[in-house]
């Protein structure tokens, strides 16, 4: 796994509003956050099948177990726009 990435996993739901069930999540590491989320748009290299929405502010470690298939990468562009928003979010990174 490489940071990019996409891969699908299995969220367990944790009683609250988070995201869960099977969703498309970002390999990310601890590299701004504006007034937006950053937009993916499906494209061959991502093999998304909808635009995507990364709620970087819901940021966790997933066991590995729950990880279940690559899906595709981000561009090399989006994961720059991703790396600006973890960045802000988490400044001591």
């Amino acid at each position: 796994m490489d940071v990019g990435d996409i891969y699908s996993v299995e969220i367990p739901h944790s009683g609250g509003h988070e995201q869960a069930g099977t969703r498309p999540a970002v390999i990310v590491q601890a590299p701004q956050f504006q007034n937006q989320l950053p937009t993916i748009h499906p494209d061959s290299l991502n093999g998304l099948a909808l635009t995507s929405v990364a709620l970087v502010f819901q940021l966790r470690a997933i066991d590995k177990r729950k990880i279940k298939k690559r899906i595709g990468r981000l561009s090399e562009s989006h994961l720059a726009q991703l790396r600006e928003f973890v960045k802000a979010l988490l400044p001591f990174a």
